[in-house]
């Protein structure tokens, strides 16, 4: 499945992706809101599972590759959540940038084009994304695609140490519109 988008080629993963994204993953600066950076053996553990979703159930996360240069910029999608979080969504949207790619709002047009891909797979009421509540590049992310937060779905990470300042996340949502036609 490819999704295009004005500057943007959202597709499945190559094996030159890899090194791109072993590099984003051990960077400081990018993993600030991980509670660790990942080897190059977890990063590519990852990118394996995301093509192993795609095989299953037709959702995971895109390579995001840049129209104008063809550069590996990240990753975007939708997938199946590993771990619960509050009112038990089935799936989470989330992204991940090289920060050379920051600040140019790839993300939110990325994340437009596969909502309502994934919509198009999905018939369930929701679609989360959650983050470090202090993680406001993400937020704003949520917000600009149209997720709301709702404070009392807020929770900590199952996944971050207990006492770890970044174990405290948000969760924000955005309802299924199919969904919410047929109510109205």
């Amino acid at each position: 499945m490819i999704i295009e988008t004005e500057r943007l080629i959202l597709r499945p993963w190559a094996d030159s992706d890899r090194a791109e994204y072993v590099r984003f993953n051990a960077d400081p600066q990018v993993r600030r809101f991980y509670p660790n950076l990942n080897t190059a053996e977890q990063t590519n553990e990852w990118i394996d599972k995301y093509i192993e979703r795609w095989a299953a159930d037709g959702t995971s996360f895109f390579a995001l590759e840049r129209k104008s240069d063809g550069a590996f910029i990240g990753d975007a999608g939708v997938s199946r959540l590993d771990d619960p979080v509050p009112g038990n969504p089935e799936f989470e949207a989330g992204w991940l940038t090289g920060k050379e790619y920051w600040g140019n709002g790839y993300v939110p047009e990325a994340m437009r084009a596969v909502l309502p891909f994934a919509w198009g797979l999905l018939d369930v009421p929701e679609i989360v994304a959650f983050t470090y509540v202090g993680n406001l590049p993400s937020r704003r992310v949520m917000e600009k695609i149209g997720m709301v937060r709702d404070p009392s779905r807020d929770f900590a990470h199952v996944r971050v140490p207990v006492g770890h300042r970044l174990r405290p996340h948000v969760l924000y949502s955005i309802a299924n519109p199919k969904r919410v036609s047929a109510r109205s």
